[in-house]
């Protein structure tokens, strides 16, 4: 398998322990975003778990003409520029247009393609051409298989710093399900694999207005996926789930997220053996 390396803190792969992207799904203020930047490295930190933080400038997908998106690119590249120079951490976040990928790799460590826009290829060739690392969430409406085809899209651009993010199908109408074989076989490309724990339990659209999510089970996936084997961690968190404008059903609560992962860190150590 390929490593793929954000620095010399951030590489996944090659059974290495895995690497906890984690931040909330949007963000909100500044202050808010800092303090729960600041507050997860600690807990990684002290448990010795590579970290990226995450957090959206701009939710371009959301259910509603009036939910609340982010700040957008500008200020939202500033307040994340801030997360990179006051704690050292990269950083992730959602790119939704071919002009956005320029100006977001100027502070961006990896840029995400959402999983709406998987298999865009003006958009994945884009954002390879920009030679950051990359992670593509896999359509709720894709296979498995059907990423060798996005992966040979980035590739075509010279780039191979790929990461692949299972987050669930969708199963009936308003469900996702994990198909946990997913995960092996999009190993088979030869690059890191990441789980998103937290939208793999979202019940999109399901409150009419907004998703829902069942964020209860978020544990339980973790854990199975971490036994699976897989190189990282997605996982949004909240210091106040339920007053976050957006996804609060399904992210992790900031006081639970420290026991999570030292249950997390068990699992892996004994699959991979570090």
């Amino acid at each position: 398998m390929k490593e793929v390396k954000v620095n010399d803190d951030v590489i996944f792969g090659n059974n290495r322990p895995f690497v906890l992207i984690a931040g909330p799904c949007v963000i909100e203020e500044e202050d808010r975003v800092l303090r729960i930047a600041e507050k997860i490295k600690a807990i990684t930190e002290r448990l010795g778990i590579p970290y990226v933080f995450k957090s959206s400038y701009d939710k371009a997908n959301r259910s509603s003409i009036e939910s609340f998106r982010g700040p957008g690119l500008e200020s939202g590249l500033e307040i994340l520029k801030k997360v990179k120079d006051e704690f050292g951490l990269p950083v992730i976040s959602d790119v939704h247009t071919v002009e956005q990928a320029k100006s977001a790799a100027e502070v961006l460590d990896i840029m995400q393609i959402p999983a709406f826009l998987s298999r865009q290829t003006d958009l994945l060739v884009a954002a390879g051409e920009t030679d950051k690392v990359i992670n593509v969430k896999k359509g709720q409406f894709l296979a498995p298989w059907d990423i060798d085809q996005v992966v040979a899209k980035i590739e075509s651009t010279g780039n191979e710093k790929i990461l692949l993010t299972e987050r669930g199908v969708s199963f009936g109408y308003n469900n996702l399900v994990v198909d946990m074989r997913s995960l092996p076989r999009m190993k088979k490309t030869g690059y890191p694999v990441v789980f998103d724990a937290t939208h793999s339990v979202q019940l999109p659209g399901g409150a009419g207005d907004s998703s829902a999510g069942e964020r209860e089970y978020v544990p339980y996936l973790t854990r199975a996926a971490v036994g699976a084997g897989i190189d990282a961690i997605f996982m949004e968190v909240h210091d106040e789930p339920e007053v976050a404008l957006c996804d609060g059903p399904n992210m992790v609560p900031l006081d639970e997220l420290e026991e999570l992962l030292i249950k997390a860190k068990a699992i892996d150590e004994i699959v991979k053996e570090n």
